[in-house]
Parts: structure tokens; C-alpha cells; sequence
């Protein structure tokens, strides 16, 4: 019998968000016959969601490294790299298969510490270079990128313009090393029982039937940018003649200071009091994100930087109407006017275009309808393990 190829694919942490979802399906759904997969990773910030429940739903083993985070530390990451050194000796893998920054790095690091040749493979999920740090740590991230991606076997970029982006505008690599592998996701749940879900959460959050329900799901953290989203539910309540609630979905280190600029807005708000009359429900973590999306008429993204935005590609296939900051993957997902609104980040144009949907029935019926269509063809995970599995028999 053929000897399965060995595959350890690190993640930077287990938090619930696109490359979680990404490593798990790979994990689960490349073929077992072919494939023997460990995944490890490191754990979730303080403020984040566990993806713990994601991982064993579909009954996916992993190995948490408990000194492995998303921030830098040369203490932590030293003692986390001798450990996957360690892990590799161990586990003797063909390929190293590592996703987003802080993996990438010491993922590939420590494969130069084994005596034998390893292909090593990066996934871009979004980048570090632009939203995160000063234009000088910029500099050094990008030099560093740079010299991983000389002695990586391919890098995955998750989008064209994210592909575009690390060849030409940041020079990481040249274009023959790349290749572009969409997200891949279970989106049928979101197409499942819809009418009961929105029933059922809108009654929950105490929303009413003509209210138009206006959601933001994600990090509570600067990259996201959730003051523009308040500006312009600020904007639409003042102009709109529909009534307006907003809900925003996840938690993070901004979430206090995002509260106290929805006071000084002078809106209503709860934490976590779901059924409270409010403009702005604030409800941190939720798993039923397809209920959540089935009880929305809109959903927003408000970022600085995205690489393919799970929320966009989840609310697409619940055939919500998506409005987004026209930043990193997004227009690869949203083709403007047709199955989603690509805005910029000024309050008058994000404001404007938001108002257009909340006014027009039949605009958020097209969007949404037109938007599900792109999500269920493009990004099921079906479609990613098969384009992952090409590109291993290629390498290998």
C-alpha cells in the first residue's frame, strides 16, 4: 500500500474566522486514502471566539499550543517554535501547510531545522502590511515575508487582488510561486429553514417585522473599523423613513470604546440584553450566525484591510444584501451593483449606498438573490479541497 503523504498545517490560533473554517475542511475532507493531516495551532486572544466547537462538530482533531498567540512575544514565540520543531521530528511531515502571519513564520522557520527536505506552503489570509502597524514595522514585516517566501514551495493567495498585491505591490514573491485558492465553506445551513430562523431571533432581539435589521459581524478591533459602521447607521436613522436597528455581532478589545462612541451619538444601546428597545444591540459571540443572517435585511462590512471576508461570503449565501469597504478581496466576492454594494470608507458615500437599500425592497431582493447565487458556486468547501488536493500531487 501507497504511504499516505503527511500534511501538518499550523494555524496562528483557534479563533472562529475564515482560516479556522479553511483548515478545518481541509483537515476533515481531503482524501483520507491519500492524506494522514495534524493540525495544531495556537489559542484564541482574550476577547475572541473559540472555534472549538466548529473543530469538534465535525470531529476534527487538533493540537493547541498553549504559548502560541496572535500578538508578538520573543519569549512565547521561542518557546512555540522549538515545539514545532519538536512536532515535526515527531510527525516527519511531507508538507507544511501554514496559515496567516504568525504561523507563516515560525511554521516555515522551523522546518530549516529538519534534516530533510519539506515543501512548504503558505496561505495569505488577508495581510499584516497595511491597517495593523507603522509604515517602518510595515517595512520590516514585508523584508521578512520576503525572505519565507524565497524558501516556500507555493504561496496561496485568496483572492486576484490579494495574487495582484503580494507580486507587484509589495514584491513578497514572483508571480510563478503564487496561486489563487478561494475560501471554501458549509454554506448550505444558510440556505436551510430560513423564515423560522428570522421568526425566531428577530423575536429574540425584539425586532419587529417592518424594522429594517442592519448587522455588522466580527472582531471588535481597529482593523474592522466599526466607528464607520456607527456613523452610518447614525447617517441612514437621521435620513431614512424606515426604522433602523442595528446589531453587531462579536467582541474585542475596541468593544467599550465602540459603546462609549455609541452614547456619545447620543443612540440607544444594550450589551448582551437581547430583548431590550435599542438602536444598537450589542450581542458578542453568537454560533448561530446563519440565524443571525436570516433575520437581517443587510449586512455590513466596515473594515481597513479584509482578505476574503467571511461575513460577505455567509450573507451572500443567506441571500442578504452585503454593503462593503472597498478593500482587500472584497471586490473579487461582490461584483457592485449586481450581488452586493462595493462602497469607499466616507460617511456621506457608505451612507448613501446604505440608504439606497434600506429604501428599495427590490434592490435588497436583487442584491441578495443574486449575491446567493455567486457564494453557493464559488466558495463551498467542495470546490476548496479539490483545488488544495491538485495543488499537493503538483508539489509532491
Amino acid at each position: 500500500m501507497k504511504r499516505k503523504i503527511k500534511i501538518l498545517r499550523i494555524l496562528n490560533r483557534f479563533n472562529v474566522g475564515g482560516p479556522v473554517y479553511n483548515a478545518t475542511y481541509l483537515t476533515k475532507y481531503l482524501n483520507s486514502d491519500l492524506y494522514e493531516t495534524l493540525l495544531i495551532g495556537g489559542k484564541p486572544e482574550k476577547h475572541e471566539q473559540s472555534a472549538d466547537y466548529i473543530l469538534n462538530d465535525l470531529e476534527v482533531s487538533f493540537k493547541q499550543l498553549k504559548f502560541m498567540r496572535r500578538a508578538i512575544s520573543p519569549l512565547f514565540d521561542l518557546i512555540s517554535l522549538i515545539q514545532i520543531i519538536i512536532i515535526i521530528y515527531k510527525f516527519k511531515p511531507d508538507i507544511i501547510h501554514t496559515h496567516a502571519a504568525k504561523s507563516g513564520l515560525l511554521g516555515r522557520l522551523a522546518s530549516l531545522f529538519y534534516y530533510k527536505k519539506i515543501r512548504l506552503v503558505h496561505t495569505y489570509h488577508g495581510n499584516v502590511f497595511e491597517g495593523y502597524f507603522s509604515n517602518f514595522k510595515n517595512k520590516i514585516l514585508i523584508f521578512i515575508e520576503t525572505l519565507l517566501a524565497k524558501k516556500s514551495t507555493k504561496i496561496i493567495a485568496i483572492s486576484k487582488l490579494q495574487s495582484y498585491d503580494l507580486i507587484y505591490k509589495y514584491k513578497i514573491c514572483e508571480k510563478e510561486k503564487i496561486e489563487i485558492v478561494p475560501l471554501g465553506f458549509d454554506l448550505i445551513r444558510f440556505t436551510e429553514n430560513k423564515r423560522l430562523k428570522r421568526e425566531k431571533l428577530r423575536k429574540e432581539f425584539n425586532v419587529h417585522d417592518d424594522t429594517i435589521l442592519i448587522t455588522i459581524i466580527g472582531r471588535i478591533v481597529p482593523v474592522k473599523n466599526h466607528q464607520l459602521f456607527i456613523d452610518v447607521i447614525n447617517y441612514c436613522m437621521n435620513r431614512s423613513s424606515r426604522v433602523i436597528k442595528a446589531l453587531i455581532v462579536g467582541d474585542g478589545s475596541e468593544t467599550e470604546k465602540i459603546i462609549n462612541y455609541v452614547e456619545n451619538n447620543n443612540l440607544s444601546y444594550s450589551y448582551k440584553d437581547l430583548n431590550k428597545e435599542c438602536d444598537v444591540l450589542f450581542t458578542s459571540w453568537r454560533s448561530d450566525i446563519d440565524s443571525v443572517l436570516a433575520a437581517s435585511d443587510i449586512v455590513c462590512l466596515t473594515s481597513l484591510n479584509e482578505g476574503t471576508p467571511v461575513s460577505i461570503i455567509e450573507s451572500m449565501a443567506s441571500e442578504t444584501a452585503s454593503i462593503s469597504t472597498d478593500v482587500g478581496g472584497v471586490s473579487d466576492i461582490i461584483e457592485n451593483n449586481i450581488s452586493g454594494i462595493v462602497s469607499t470608507k466616507k460617511v456621506n458615500d457608505y451612507g448613501e449606498n446604505l440608504l439606497q437599500i434600506i429604501e428599495d425592497e427590490n434592490l435588497r431582493l436583487k442584491l441578495g438573490k443574486k449575491g446567493k447565487s455567486i457564494s453557493l458556486e464559488n466558495y463551498s468547501y467542495n470546490k476548496l479541497v479539490s483545488n488544495i488536493e491538485s495543488l499537493y500531487q503538483k508539489i509532491i
